[in-house]
């Protein structure tokens, strides 16, 4: 928000100089981004008229001017395209010395005499135009010094506001909290309604319920649109940094910036009325008030003349009713719009207003009729014009009615730790605009309708501390000792986990929650996708419905940048909303690898990473928890065929683990194989409660068994099977060896497993053994058709 110091000045009294006043706003939470000083040092710059031009005998761009200066006329040599006789600009007079240090000479110029110069705006340190001469309007007096006319010296001061204080994106919302800031008071504002001086309506209609609770119109008949827009208005739009255009958009303009109301000026003539608001039907067209024509649907609202759009609610009016300078009747409109009804609306259409910035962040209900009221007297007061009869829809149920708030005067002083007088807290809401009743424990606070971020007790103690300011907070050391919880032992730290990756050679990699929806459609991972309405970029516009593509796009980063050995895992959440649900948010851990396996050395061969040696961190990982991870083929999309798999824990999948998919690759323009895995967090780090137990005394018995298995039954089913038949003796059991090729039939594989077994009571006796591995052999040939291996 950007404005000009003497305008804000003129709607609150301080003494405060512009220092003081900058730190003020700084220290209330209104922070000062910057202060562009305007008019300092321009004594000697008159109001002069060009009263004739001669072309410069020896140069053509230059022209030899007479000036009128009040007091005389005075040569000047000038080379501006737009000096002309008649024009009246700004004369820096011989001595004066210009806000870039020029000192103003009497000089000749290619053999020509020149007693002052004429000077542009940039020139005057006003603006940034350079083009030609500040043109001055026809009855600026001539000879009155320049900065006197033009309400100088001023200053342009910039805030940078947070989304919660939608109310001070005016003029008149930072002077309550000056005023509250500076002792001071807020001066009354004149919003006397203009009497009708003619008949001349448009009816008004509602058809988007809550979304537009209020709309409010006047007819002006006779306007001269034509007339220029007043000195101390275009000044105060430019110091604001708006650019005056014309005197109709310059006046909406003005009470916006003045109150914060958006407001639009239509040519009367161009409707038919009644003109209503309601939401765009799909496949309707508008084109907008810069040429463009946008495809609406029904997520925007419209301003329809007779059902007819002809402006887009809240962003931006129509061309074809757009007022020009030969408009002579004017529809002046004012509304209220819901912020959810505008807030992403002109990012879809690549478009940022004024008018959508403050509807995003919520505008007082209450001022369209102000806000009409004012803009009336303007172009009336200006242009001329019959006001006809103030017109309003409105839909009360609909619009946001504050609610008291209460002040405990014991809980302000518990969080701020210390007392403030009663009658200091009282003064301050009240400046702010809160209606204040004093009950036994405190006060009963209503806020002033453009205050919607004020709606719990702790909102009206950041307001008292914030204006009584944050310095007068006293700064104490805790005085309790802090509570120690020991972790509990039913699942593993999440500290724990990262040493253990780190201590594997990977690197912990955080990445954005915000992700590129083409980068999930290249994983086939867009659906239940979280979309934001109102995205940084289009490269952050849906939330990750998975860690892995923002791991993987890191991991590419570090190849692109000579890297070609990459080891990364990150813990983080994902999200995922089916339609009509509120979004779910999970836990997961990822990790990805290319490149070689073990870090370049002399005694290991060089090899790549594979899926191996990822499942063999994630199985040291999950042994962590005391879990064992079952293994089964996958049918992800983003997994290259036959090297990946879904991972299980207790009969549920809690993950994948593989290597990408060849075609994955190819459009990620990743040259290197890349493994990874992704899990669930809170089912991989769960674990039993550890139990105490002796070691047996007893010596344990091996038995080796090899067989012979189809290629496709998995080793995991063949565990489960002999973990089941081999009964409480079994203590351990490995494979250790994989076999195919001669003397094994195509299609199969020899597995050899080693069964440990073993007894706390007693030693084991062979026939103990024998039945355990007869009932291994049994139950793997039934289930699995294994075969024992000659």
């Amino acid at each position: 928000m950007k404005f000009s110091e003497n305008w804000l000045r003129q709607h609150v009294r301080t003494d405060a100089t512009r220092e003081r006043l900058a730190a003020t706003l700084t220290a209330i939470g209104l922070e000062v981004e910057g202060i562009a000083e305007l008019g300092e040092g321009l004594d000697g710059v008159i109001v002069a008229r060009i009263v004739e031009c001669a072309r410069h005998p020896q140069a053509d761009r230059l022209q030899v001017c007479q000036v009128d200066t009040g007091h005389g006329r005075v040569q000047i040599v000038c080379g501006a395209p737009n000096a002309r006789p008649g024009l009246l600009a700004p004369l820096a007079t011989v001595g004066a010395r210009l806000p870039g240090g020029m000192e103003i000479r009497a000089a000749q110029l290619r053999g020509v005499e020149s007693h002052g110069m004429l000077c542009s705006a940039q020139e005057l340190g006003l603006d940034a135009d350079a083009s030609g001469l500040l043109e001055l309007p026809d009855d600026a007096p001539v000879g009155m010094p320049l900065a006197a006319y033009l309400g100088l010296p001023d200053a342009s001061i910039e805030l940078k506001l947070t989304p919660n204080r939608a109310d001070c994106f005016s003029v008149r919302g930072i002077a309550f909290d000056v005023a509250a800031a500076c002792g001071s008071e807020v001066i009354a504002f004149d919003a006397t309604p203009m009497p009708a001086l003619s008949d001349a309506a448009l009816p008004v209609e509602l058809h988007a319920d809550a979304d537009a609770p209020r709309y409010v119109g006047r007819v002006i008949e006779g306007v001269d649109a034509g007339r220029r827009t007043p000195v101390w208005m275009a000044e105060r739009l430019r110091r604001s940094g708006i650019r005056p255009v014309s005197l109709l958009v310059d006046v909406t303009q003005y009470v916006m910036l003045e109150l914060g109301q958006p407001m639009h000026a239509f040519d009367r003539d161009l409707l038919r009325g009644p003109v209503g608001v309601r939401r765009a039907r799909a496949g309707e067209a508008l084109t907008l008030l810069d040429g463009r024509e946008v495809a609406l649907d029904p997520e925007f609202l419209l301003i329809t003349d007779a059902d007819r759009p002809v402006a887009l609610a809240g962003i931006m009016g129509g061309f074809d009713t757009r007022v020009t300078e030969a408009t002579r009747n004017v529809f002046l409109e004012a509304a209220h719009f819901a912020p959810s009804a505008i807030i992403g609306r002109g990012r879809r259409l690549g478009l940022h207003t004024d008018a959508a910035h403050r509807f995003e962040r919520g505008v007082d209900p209450e001022l369209p009729r102000q806000a009409i009221e004012v803009a009336t007297r303007l172009i009336v007061e200006i242009a001329g014009g019959a006001p006809g009869p103030l017109t309003e829809a409105v839909l009360p149920q609909h619009l946001p009615q504050p609610r008291p708030i209460a002040l405990r005067r014991a809980r302000l002083a518990r969080v701020l730790g210390m007392q403030i007088p009663d009658a200091e807290v009282e003064r301050i809401l009240r400046a702010l605009g809160l209606a204040v009743d004093t009950t036994a424990d405190g006060w009963r606070a209503t806020p002033p309708p453009r205050r919607f971020d004020l709606a719990l007790e702790e909102d009206l103690i950041e307001e008292v501390v914030r204006i009584r300011g944050y310095d007068a907070v006293p700064a104490t050391l805790p005085g309790g000792a802090a509570p120690l919880v020991a972790p509990g032992e039913g699942r593993v730290a999440e500290a724990a986990v990262r040493r253990h990756l780190a201590a594997r050679d990977y690197l912990e990699a955080v990445n954005y929650a915000f992700v590129d929806a083409a980068l999930l459609r290249h994983w086939q991972l867009e659906t239940d996708g979280v979309p934001l309405a109102n995205p940084l970029s289009a490269e952050l516009a849906v939330m990750r419905t998975a860690l892995l593509p923002g791991l993987v796009a890191a991991l590419a980063r570090n190849v692109a940048r000579q890297q070609p050995r990459v080891r990364l895992f990150e813990l983080g959440n994902v999200f995922a909303a089916r339609a009509g649900e509120a979004p779910r948010e999970t836990a997961r851990i990822a990790a990805v690898a290319c490149g070689d396996a073990a870090a370049e050395q002399w005694g290991v061969p060089a090899r790549p990473v594979d899926f191996h040696d990822l499942k063999g961190d994630l199985d040291s990982l999950a042994a962590l928890a005391g879990a064992r991870l079952e293994y089964r083929r996958s049918q992800a999309p983003w997994g290259h065929p036959g090297r990946s798999a879904d991972v299980y824990r207790d009969g549920a999948r809690i993950g994948w683990i593989g290597q990408l998919h060849p075609r994955l690759q190819r459009a990620l323009d990743l040259a290197p194989a890349v493994v990874g895995f992704e899990l669930d967090l809170v089912p991989l780090l769960a674990r039993a409660l550890p139990r105490a137990r002796t070691l047996s005394k007893f010596p344990s018995v091996r038995r080796d068994l090899a067989f012979v298995v189809p290629e496709a039954v998995s080793w995991a089913a063949l565990a489960d099977s002999v973990r089941a038949a081999a009964g409480p003796f079994l203590r351990e059991l490995v494979l250790f060896d994989r076999y195919v090729g001669q003397g094994v039939e195509t299609g199969f594989k020899s597995l050899a497993m080693g069964l440990i077994l073993q007894d706390e009571s007693r030693t084991l006796t062979d026939r103990d053994v024998d039945t355990a591995v007869a009932a291994v052999i049994a139950a793997l040939q039934q289930d699995h058709g294994a075969v024992i291996r000659a």
